[in-house]
C-alpha cells in the first residue's frame, strides 16, 4: 500500500511538472529561428508602400504583415534592410528567417528557397518621360525596337525585361541597386523607360515632374514570403499564421491602409 502511494505521488508530481512547464512555456518557443524568440526578416526598404524608411525605421505593408505573423507566433520581429539581390542568399544561408519584399515566386527563386501562400497581387508597369515615343508596352516589342530599359537589380522587372526584351534582341537592360536610381537614370536620359511595380512607380512619378506611367500593364504577379527550404516546421507555422491573417481580414486591412 505504501509503495502504491509513493508511485501515485511520483506520477502526480511528474504530471504537475508537465502542466506547469506547458503553462510557463512561451508561444514560439521551439521554433527553429535564426535568433531565439525572434523572427528575422530580410527586406529592401526601397519599395514603397511595401517597405520604406520613415523616422529611421522600416515601415510599410510587408513590415506590418511580418509583425502580425511574428505576434501570432509569439516572436519578436527584427527587420534587416539590405540590397534586394542579397535577400534570397540571406534566407538560404540562414542569416534571416524570411524574405519579405514584394517578392514574386519564380522558377529560379524556387530553386533557392521555399515560398508561402500569396498575400498580395502586384502589377509591373513602365515609366517613361512625358514626351517619350514609347506610348504603350507593345512598343517595347515592336520589330526593330532597341530601347534601353532601367530596372532594379534582381527584381521581377529585371527578370521579365531580360527574358522578354534583352534575350529577344529588342533592347538592353540597365540594372541599378535601387528603383530610385533607375528612375533618376530615366530623368537624365540614360535609359528610355523603367520597368517596376505599380505602387512604387506611382510614388516615383508623384515625386518627379515630367514622368508618367503607361496605361498598359507590363505583367501581373503574386507576392509571397521567401523561406528557408531546410526549416519545414518553421515554414509551416509562418504559412499557417499568414493564412489565418488573410482569413480574418488583417492582411486586407493592411493593404487597404497603404493602397486603398
Amino acid at each position: 500500500m505504501k509503495k502504491t502511494r509513493i508511485v501515485a505521488l511520483v506520477l502526480m508530481l511528474v504530471l504537475c511538472v508537465g502542466i506547469f512547464a506547458a503553462c510557463g512555456s512561451k508561444p514560439g518557443k521551439g521554433l527553429d529561428t535564426v535568433e531565439d524568440g525572434v523572427l528575422v526578416m530580410a527586406t529592401n526598404a526601397e519599395f514603397p508602400p511595401y517597405e520604406f524608411i520613415e523616422n529611421n525605421e522600416v515601415v510599410g505593408i510587408d513590415a506590418e504583415i511580418a509583425a502580425a505573423i511574428a505576434e501570432k507566433l509569439g516572436l519578436t520581429l527584427k527587420i534587416e534592410n539590405m540590397e534586394f539581390d542579397s535577400i534570397i542568399s540571406s534566407v538560404k544561408g540562414g542569416k534571416a528567417d524570411v524574405g519579405v519584399a514584394g517578392m514574386t515566386v519564380t522558377d529560379e527563386r524556387l530553386e533557392e528557397v521555399a515560398f508561402s501562400t500569396t498575400y498580395a497581387t502586384g502589377v509591373q508597369v513602365v515609366i517613361v518621360t512625358e514626351d517619350s515615343p514609347i506610348t504603350a508596352v507593345d512598343d517595347l516589342f515592336a520589330e526593330g525596337a532597341n530601347h534601353t530599359i532601367g530596372v532594379q537589380l534582381a527584381t521581377t522587372g529585371d527578370l521579365y525585361s531580360t527574358w522578354d526584351i534583352e534575350d529577344e534582341g529588342l533592347g538592353t537592360v540597365d540594372r541599378y541597386a535601387k528603383g530610385a536610381d533607375a528612375v533618376m537614370a530615366l530623368k537624365n536620359g540614360k535609359v528610355d523607360c523603367v520597368v517596376i511595380d505599380n505602387e512604387p512607380a506611382k510614388a516615383f512619378v508623384a515625386e518627379n515632374e515630367g514622368l508618367k506611367i503607361l496605361d498598359t500593364e507590363y505583367a501581373v504577379e503574386d507576392y509571397a514570403i521567401a523561406m528557408n527550404k531546410d526549416k519545414a516546421e518553421l515554414n509551416a507555422a509562418i504559412d499557417t499564421a499568414l493564412q489565418e491573417l488573410i482569413k480574418d481580414g488583417t492582411v486586407q486591412a493592411i493593404l487597404d491602409k497603404y493602397i486603398g
